[in-house]
């Protein structure tokens, strides 16, 4: 029982209220509330007004062929062209590959990039998680953050309930294809991760809803999370992760959000299966359309940012995995997939607050090795995006008649992150973070704009 004013022989301050209660009523709350939901007032008034805006980012492991994705070279020589054929799109002037017939038939809700230039020329996910290169001067103690730890730390969430950042990244065998992490922000800004060992942390363990207001109960559920959390180091953020825990534990609007039973099975069947465990050649993601399924359905439950990869597009060549083997069985797929997000996000009224990007670390080279594969070419790449309220319905930048370096609007890595920073309501080039040093890191540098072609 919470007991607001009562004689008390306590020092009092001058309303009359002891200090014994009033410490009473900061550790449990004002009705109900606590002092984490009465400071995230602001954001909660947000989703009351509007729709907040968010963000899908979907990381395409080990580096996509552009040629062969979104800009083919029919003309090139055979040793750079390959097998597959450019078709139409419903915008006039517009051409893909052949194996991407759905996304042709909607291309004026996408926006392929051509001319993504500033790649690393080694396997590494920092660059497209936090724009920045991963290695060389001015990464500060601790690393840049990603994305969405640095939308967490400038945003918040939307409701105490819905943590701002949820990553839906399969852990890879080879570590430079997993997210960088919270960096210098510390580990209060990691993002929520169902697919890992926070999954468990969701399970009551037999504490019934009726006892969740015992917090010595409470507290007891998530035990196993607290030595989780102090087995790796990471006491620094034992405050947020368990009042986390207690905000998931006591809502169950992202718990059904990460549930697919609860979703109508011919929307999870048009998404298309995958497979969450075997991995054709290893150490990339699995390949899992449901995964978007999943982040339209956290996007619906209030998450500003949703991070997910998807397969495994490390394709040098070599027995099955020769480049062309890879594309005929992963590209429909994928297709199938993206294209019903996109659709479903629209039929449900979020595609213009949802901005999607897809992309990979690099671009593959333009000639085609002789275990029939391309190999890592940092010169340029390729991003497609969707949504977001973004001019779509064009293609942005070209390449030479190789598909090997950009001649036309070339767009480079923190370009993109302006342009999502700008869609969540922030100016990345004026908002900073402190680092470790207590120095405040810009999201951008001054000069980076966003692309002024979406706008």
């Amino acid at each position: 029982m919470l007991t607001l004013l009562g004689q008390s022989d306590d020092q009092q301050f001058c309303d009359g209220m002891s200090r014994r209660n009033f410490l009473r009523i900061g550790g449990l709350g004002w009705g109900g509330l606590t002092l984490s939901q009465l400071l995230a007032a602001d954001a909660r008034a947000e989703s009351t007004t509007k729709r907040p805006k968010s963000v899908i980012m979907i990381y395409l492991v080990g580096g996509p062929p552009h040629q062969d994705l979104f800009d083919l070279k029919p003309f090139a020589p055979s040793e750079i062209a390959g097998p597959w054929k450019p078709i139409a799109t419903n915008v006039p002037g517009v051409e893909i590959g052949e194996l991407l017939p759905k996304m042709a038939t909607m291309m004026d809700r996408f926006v392929p990039i051509r001319s993504l230039v500033g790649a690393q020329a080694e396997h590494d996910a920092t660059q497209c998680f936090t724009g920045r290169p991963p290695r060389g001067a001015g990464v500060p103690t601790g690393g840049w953050p990603q994305f969405g730890s640095t939308v967490s730390k400038v945003k918040g969430p939307v409701d105490p309930a819905t943590p701002p950042y949820v990553s839906l990244c399969y852990t890879c065998t080879h570590g430079p294809y997993n997210e960088p992490g919270p960096g210098f922000l510390g580990v209060g800004q990691s993002g929520f991760r169902p697919l890992g060992p926070t999954r468990d942390d969701m399970v009551l363990n037999g504490v019934t809803p009726e006892r969740l207001g015992d917090r010595k109960a409470l507290l007891s559920s998530v035990d196993r999370f607290r030595r989780n959390v102090d087995a790796k180091g990471m006491m620094d953020g034992l405050d947020t992760f368990t009042r986390q825990a207690m905000d998931l534990l006591t809502s169950s609007r992202l718990a059904e959000a990460l549930d697919l039973s609860k979703e109508d099975p011919r929307i999870v069947a048009r998404y298309g299966t995958g497979n969450t465990k075997d991995m054709i050649d290893g150490n990339g993601a699995p390949r899992v359309p449901q995964s978007m399924l999943m982040a339209r359905r956290l996007i619906e439950a209030g998450v500003r940012v949703v991070t997910l990869n998807y397969s495994k597009w490390d394709w040098h060549g070599g027995s099955y995995n020769t480049i062309f083997n890879r594309e005929k069985e992963d590209f429909p797929i994928f297709d199938n997939a993206i294209t019903t997000l996109v659709d479903d996000l629209q039929v449900r009224g979020l595609l213009d607050d949802t901005l999607v990007l897809v992309w990979g670390e690099f671009g593959r080279t333009p000639v085609i090795s002789k275990q029939v594969g391309r190999d890592h070419w940092p010169r340029v790449a390729c991003a497609l995006l969707a949504g977001g309220g973004i001019k779509a319905g064009q293609v942005i930048g070209s390449t030479d008649k190789i598909a090997g370096e950009a001649v036309d609007r070339p767009v480079t890595f923190p370009e993109v992150f302006a342009t999502l920073y700008q869609h969540l309501g922030i100016d990345g080039a004026t908002t900073t973070i402190q680092d470790f040093q207590g120095r405040p890191q810009y999201l951008v540098d001054a000069d980076v704009k966003p692309i002024h072609e979406l706008l």
